[in-house]
């Protein structure tokens, strides 16, 4: 009878402990997840505030504004514009236009056309 009380003190020693530790593991995982939601919560507003500088940055006055600093480009106008065509040979976009030695004059009287 001895034998068997102090078998069953043993058991429940045992489960004792068995249960402190579980006890003591669940309130390290709570922490642990609680720790792990608040660092999700700061990187889901880090990325939001990164994703409002990012549409800041990318507005189209900023990038022309660059391209011409940084990268030296500037506007395309037909006086620059070149056209390839297929064998490799050059075409102005503009053809080159005469200035006529004197202009024609018109006079003061007679009313534009409609």
């Amino acid at each position: 009878m001895v034998r068997l009380n102090i078998l069953l003190l043993m058991a429940v020693m045992a489960t004792a402990l068995y249960l402190v530790h579980t006890q003591y593991r669940s309130r390290q995982l709570f922490t642990e997840l609680h720790r792990t939601q608040q660092e999700a919560r700061r990187l889901e507003t880090d990325h939001d505030r990164l994703q409002v500088e990012k549409r800041a940055q990318a507005t189209p006055l900023r990038v022309e504004r660059l391209a011409k600093e940084q990268l030296k480009m500037r506007t395309t106008t037909p006086a620059i514009t070149q056209y390839v065509r297929p064998d490799g040979t050059v075409i102005p976009a503009v053809a080159p236009v005469e200035t006529p030695a004197t202009p024609p004059r018109t006079s003061s009287l007679q009313r534009p056309a409609r």
